[in-house]
């Protein structure tokens, strides 16, 4: 597929670009450059590769899901300005 000027100008108008008719032809190029290459990248068969979350082989090293602080949670409240049922109570901010 390969764009036409007025193609550019309408992309460059939807996507609020200022391309002036000295650029256009410049643009239009690289434009084309990039639909080639998707499409030369469409053409390749990909039926026998599977996905993969990452281009190598690696794993995260995990650590164990463990509590390491002790609850604070009425030590806190204790200081709050007002809570009530468990929760902070804070002042409407939006109307």
């Amino acid at each position: 597929m390969s764009l036409s000027s007025s193609d550019v100008l309408r992309i460059a108008q939807l996507a609020r670009l200022e391309v002036t008719p000295a650029e256009v032809a410049a643009v239009q190029q690289d434009l084309n450059g990039i639909l080639a290459l998707v499409a030369q990248l469409q053409a390749v068969d990909t039926a026998g590769v599977a996905p993969m979350a990452h281009a190598q082989d690696v794993m995260l090293r995990l650590r164990a899901d463990e509590v390491t602080e002790a609850d604070q949670h009425r030590l806190f409240q204790a200081i709050a300005p007002q809570v009530e049922a468990d929760l902070y109570l804070v002042p409407k901010v939006i109307e």
